[in-house]
C-alpha cells in the first residue's frame, strides 16, 4: 500500500522509524532513517529498519564478502523499489523479502509517491565489507515509474 501521509505511514511501520541516517547520508538521494533493532555487541546478526521518504534511494553499492555476507530485505510498510545491475528493477510492497547475495551490485528505495521501510538483515560472513558506488540518477529512477 501506498502512504504519502507521513501519520498514516507511521501507523503501518511498526518497527518505528528512528532516527535520521546522517552517518550514511552521502549515499543516499533523499532522506533516510535507521532504526537499529539488534545490537551487534549482542548478536553476530544486525538487523535494522530502514525507513526512505517518497522519491529517496540509496546509492548502487555491494556487499562483499570472502565467505558467506550479503543482505536480506524484509518490506514492513510502503512501496519501494529494488534494482540489481543488469536486470529490471523489482517493486517492492509490505511482505516482499529480497536476497541479495555478496558480491552483486545493486540499489533499494521509495516509490516516488510512498514512503517506504525495511528491515535489513546484514548476512554474517567472512571479511565482509560495504563498496558504495554512484547515486541511482534522477533519468534511471523516473523511468521506473513510466512501467
Amino acid at each position: 500500500m501506498k502512504y504519502l501521509d507521513k501519520k498514516e505511514f507511521d501507523k503501518a511501520n511498526k518497527f518505528g522509524t528512528g532516527n535520521p541516517n546522517d552517518a550514511f547520508a552521502k549515499y543516499f538521494v533523499g532522506n533516510s532513517f535507521l532504526n537499529p533493532l539488534t545490537n551487534p555487541k549482542d548478536t553476530a546478526v544486525f538487523l535494522a529498519n530502514v525507513t526512505f521518504e517518497p522519491g529517496c534511494r540509496n546509492n548502487w553499492h555491494i556487499h562483499h564478502a570472502k565467505s558467506g555476507g550479503g543482505q536480506l530485505l524484509i518490506c514492513t510498510a510502503g512501496e519501494g523499489w529494488y534494482q540489481e545491475e543488469g536486470k529490471d528493477a523489482v517493486e517492492l510492497k509490505e511482505g516482499s523479502v529480497i536476497t541479495i547475495p555478496p558480491e552483486v551490485k545493486h540499489w533499494h528505495g521509495a516509490k516516488k509517491d510512498s514512503w517506504f521501510s525495511h528491515i535489513a538483515v546484514e548476512v554474517p560472513g567472512e571479511e565482509t565489507s560495504n563498496e558504495w558506488c554512484e547515486e541511482v540518477s534522477d533519468e534511471e529512477y523516473n523511468k521506473l515509474e513510466e512501467k
